[in-house]
């Protein structure tokens, strides 16, 4: 902890979010997106019995698993995670418990504005899949464009192609 905790169990600062803001445009063509959240639940092998209740998914069978919340980058760096019991968080409330997304939503994160289609933005944002609740800095995807919307199917693939960072970042995990 003392070696590596004031570089990386710390929030981002004012340059960490330019750095952000220019990778994701560079790599991804998403003005001001800050970072991926995504979840995952891990099957937890090794779970002593007396846990197993505690930690079980009536819908997954009676293995227990661990949920997992991470925000995390290309370069592997997680900002962010959640470990915590499945059966009583789920993606939303396990959100409106995270203080980086208080501080989002309460206008206590680092101010760094950017500009789209010449509309200036306060803060970033996040790439998130649909469950969400409709939170100013969490951008859903497209669920099903209709066809000759090429805006939108291209937004759709971009988004997917950024959400490839998490899921890498949890196949290294």
């Amino acid at each position: 902890m003392d070696i590596y905790g004031p570089e990386y169990l710390r929030k981002p600062t004012v340059t960490d979010i330019e750095i952000l803001y220019q990778h994701h445009e560079e790599k991804h063509r998403f003005l001001g997106m800050l970072k991926i959240l995504d979840f995952t639940d891990w099957e937890w092998f090794g779970c002593p019995y007396a846990f197993k209740g505690q930690y079980g998914r009536r819908d997954y069978g009676s293995n227990p698993f661990i949920l997992l919340k991470v925000v995390a980058l290309q370069d592997l760096w997680i900002w962010h995670d959640f470990f915590g019991v499945v059966g009583s968080n789920n993606d939303i409330n396990v959100l409106y418990q995270s203080s980086l997304f208080n501080d989002l939503k309460t206008s206590r994160a680092p101010k760094i504005s950017f500009v789209a289609n010449g509309v200036t933005y306060r803060s970033g944002y996040c790439l998130v899949e649909g469950i969400y609740s409709e939170l100013a800095p969490l951008v859903k995807t497209i669920p099903e464009p209709a066809d000759d919307d090429h805006k939108r199917i291209l937004y759709k693939q971009k988004h997917e192609s950024a959400r490839k960072d998490m899921e890498r970042a949890f196949g290294v995990l």
